[in-house]
Order: C-alpha cells, then sequence, then structure tokens
C-alpha cells in the first residue's frame, strides 16, 4: 500500500483546529490540486472561494447552523458550480446559449466537477498534515450566502471544505460493507444480502456510538437515515437552484 492510498483510508472529519493559518503558499498548491481534477470536456465548471474575511467567516458559521468550526480553522474554501464564464464567452461572441447552459446536463457537470475538485483538495491536504472537513451546512441558508459572497447568476454555492492544523484527532467513522456498495455487471437487489450486512453495519456503528458518547447514544446507521430522510429537506433549493440559473430546462 502506498502513501497516497494510506493518506486516502485514514481520512476522518476534523472539528476542532489550531489558530494557525494557511499559508498563502499552502493554499495556491491546494487550489493548484484542485484545477488538477478531472473535469468534464475541459468544461471547469466550478468556481473556488476563499474566506479570509473573519466578520465573513463568522456570519457562514451562523448560517451553517452555528458550526465554530466554519469561523475556527486554517482556510476556508467555498465552492460553487460556476457556468458563469460559459455564459460571458457565449455573449462576448454574439452566441445565445441559455438552453444548453441551464438544462439538466449543464447543472451536473457543474455539481461533479466541484465536487472532483473539492476532492482533490481534501487528499492533498490530509497528505500535508492538515485536516478538512466539509460543510453542508450552507445549504441550510443559500439565499443569504449567496448575498454575502456576492455569487451572479449561474454561479451557485454548493458547499464549504474548511481545513486548517487539527487541534485533536477525532476518530474514524467506519463506512457500509464494501458488500453493498460494490456491484459486479448488475445491481445487488438480494434483500437476503441487504439484511445482513445492514445488520452487521448497524451493530458496529452502535457500538461506535455507545462507545464515543459513554453510553449516551447508541442509535443504528439505518435509524439515523430513517430519521434523515422522513422530511425533504431544504426545500427551497429547487427555486433557487433555477433562479441562479441552473437545471432550467
Amino acid at each position: 500500500m502506498n502513501k497516497t492510498i494510506e493518506t486516502i483510508l485514514n481520512h476522518r472529519s476534523i472539528r476542532s483546529f489550531t489558530d494557525e493559518r494557511l499559508t498563502k503558499e499552502e493554499v495556491l498548491t491546494l487550489v493548484k490540486s484542485a484545477q488538477a481534477a478531472s473535469t468534464s470536456s475541459n468544461v471547469q465548471a466550478y468556481s473556488i472561494i476563499g474566506v479570509t474575511d473573519q466578520d465573513k467567516k463568522a456570519k457562514l458559521a451562523e448560517l451553517a447552523g452555528h458550526q465554530p468550526y466554519v469561523e475556527n480553522n486554517g482556510h476556508l474554501f467555498v465552492f460553487c458550480a460556476d457556468l458563469k464564464r460559459h455564459e460571458y464567452i457565449a455573449q462576448k461572441a454574439g452566441k445565445i446559449h441559455q438552453e444548453a447552459l441551464e438544462n439538466t446536463e449543464a447543472f451536473l457537470i457543474s455539481v461533479i466537477d466541484a465536487a472532483l475538485a473539492a476532492q482533490n483538495v481534501s487528499v492533498a491536504a490530509e497528505s500535508m498534515g492538515l485536516g478538512i472537513c466539509y460543510i453542508g451546512g450552507l445549504r441550510n441558508q443559500l439565499v443569504e450566502v449567496s448575498d454575502l459572497l456576492e455569487t451572479p447568476s449561474y454561479v451557485l454555492p454548493l458547499f464549504g471544505l474548511v481545513v486548517g492544523h487539527p487541534a485533536n484527532q477525532s476518530s474514524q467513522k467506519e463506512r457500509l460493507p464494501i458488500e453493498l456498495i460494490y456491484h459486479e455487471n448488475t445491481y445487488q437487489q438480494d434483500e437476503a444480502h441487504l439484511d445482513r450486512y445492514l445488520q452487521e453495519y448497524d451493530e458496529r456503528m452502535s457500538r461506535y456510538y455507545e462507545k464515543r458518547t459513554n453510553g449516551e447514544r447508541k442509535d443504528t446507521w439505518s435509524e439515523q437515515m430513517i430519521r434523515s430522510f422522513s422530511q425533504p429537506k431544504r426545500a427551497y433549493l429547487d427555486d433557487f437552484v433555477k433562479e441562479k440559473g441552473f437545471n432550467r430546462k
């Protein structure tokens, strides 16, 4: 096993950082790592906003659900789906590309490009001894996030990524069994297979939470998912995404 794979397999979310800020060189290295990610047909339909203004970070922490590590970290990146450059190029050439820019495929390309770039940053950061945590909570109040970051039409903030020097190492949370993730040739739909590996995973996760919380919590992954999908989340997003020019057609 090489060091890259060891770094990937050692991943865990870090939510407590020292006061040390990332250097300009470190930030530049991470952004270059993002740009090295695969991108659909070289479209590069994403942008990254680095938030260094402490007042803005504090506001984003509030908007994300009062998460202190959004404010206190080495650097905060916000990854955005971005088709603004593409709209500008078309307009400058006297072309009308709204239908292509606003369809579902363009939306998926921009979201996937941003996610691939962010994961490159994550792996690069962890290889540098830094810790990371994704911040999906920015989508709790995306209208306000967009206003704060002044993102125009065809630019949609998707999630944040905090990076910094870990104040302490958190425990690593076990993932689903490979047997439930990897399928060969066709999708595995056998319910006995599903039940077997879900039960094993639920038992392990229950023990994990019980140990981590000194017995205060011992719910299973299945119970978490039932709660998570008991009602739609962030229902306003469909309208807001379309207002930004994405996924209209």
